[in-house]
């Protein structure tokens, strides 16, 4: 879904994001002797009515950056500006006005769906929480508009999880997200667990959605295929930064990092003869653990463009105009 011109307001703004997890020793007496930098120095914009596309191996850090943005996750350091307040100060009165504000779709829609719950009470379950009376006309009201809004008929409402199939239980999942009118959406990876004919009309949802109640969203996908169909621009990640961010069509058409290089030369095109004439970008080795990440910039033992200075010197990243903005010694 394309921003209006309009929608150009900031509505999040993240600043050197780090999310560690610490590791311990012993079983009474536990000491921390390392931290697994999931996240360690992420930083990006979002605009009113935008969609961004996170995209990455698994492990990068997306998912845990998604975590941290609704705060489900403590941020170990940085900053985490909603609307120009940082959620990272927020105490448990501020978390729970903020969780009116944004919401997340999760990626296993037979996982994130309670079996022993109808419909109505799943889809209702947030409105209960923030006050609402499961018994009063309005409540079973909002109910019926919210799987109207998903594409399901209301006299669902009283069926159960396990009488619908994947593509349905995920359109459940997001009417919940709903319920409570959220700006911002964070949808972690919300087609990867549906089959291929499915994905596609689950994200055509997304951008009815958008396009209908002027939503926000950061969407997670390893699929660059679907990020391309959804995304206004697209940051991408490896072990826990952030190496490229572009608009959608940029980056296609001419992405600046190896990494993304190498992402977008392994997504297949539909022009057999197309196909046969594009180079391949072969990465070399698995992800190295964020346990001991390498030093300067991560990528450089897997980088064909690697240089001396690439193994010693963190690249920070540097704008190349038009919103793009790459962490690469190559474009420094």
């Amino acid at each position: 879904m394309r921003s209006n011109g309009s929608n150009t307001d900031e509505i999040l703004r993240v600043e050197n994001l780090q999310v560690h997890f610490p590791v311990t020793k012993g079983i009474v007496f536990q000491k921390q002797v390392a931290s697994v930098k999931a996240v360690d120095g992420v930083s990006f914009t979002l605009r009113r009515g935008e969609t961004l596309g996170l995209v990455g191996e698994s492990g990068c850090g997306k998912s845990t950056t998604g975590l941290a943005v609704i705060h489900m996750l403590a941020a170990t350091g940085g900053r985490i500006l909603f609307e120009g307040d940082d959620i990272t100060t927020f105490d448990k009165s501020q978390v729970k006005a903020f969780r009116r504000r944004v919401q997340m779709v999760y990626q296993d829609p037979y996982g994130s769906l309670n079996p022993r719950m109808t419909v109505a009470d799943i889809i209702g379950e947030p409105l209960e929480v923030h006050g609402q009376d499961k018994d009063n006309a309005k409540y079973r009201a909002r109910i019926s508009e919210l799987l109207d809004l998903v594409g399901l008929a209301p006299y669902m409402a009283d069926r159960y999880p396990h009488e619908f199939s994947g593509g349905q239980r995920q359109r459940i999942g997001i009417a919940r997200a709903l319920a409570l009118e959220p700006s911002l959406i964070v949808c972690d990876e919300p087609v990867s667990a549906l089959d291929v004919s499915i994905q596609a009309q689950v994200v055509n949802v997304f951008m009815g959605l958008q396009r209908r109640l002027g939503l926000t969203f950061i969407f997670i996908a390893h699929d660059l295929a679907v990020v391309r169909h959804i995304s206004d621009r697209i940051a991408v990640m490896y072990l826990g930064r952030i190496v490229e961010i572009a608009t959608r069509d940029e980056l296609y058409k001419n992405p600046l990092h190896p990494y993304t290089i190498a992402l977008l030369s392994a997504v297949p095109v539909a022009d057999v003869e197309a196909e046969s004439k594009r180079a391949r970008v072969i990465v070399k080795g698995e992800v190295p653990s964020a346990l001991n990440p390498p030093s300067g910039c991560r990528f450089h033992p897997r980088c064909p463009m690697a240089m001396d200075k690439c193994k010693t010197e963190m690249p920070a990243l540097v704008d190349q105009g038009g919103g793009r903005v790459v962490a690469c010694h190559l474009h420094a």
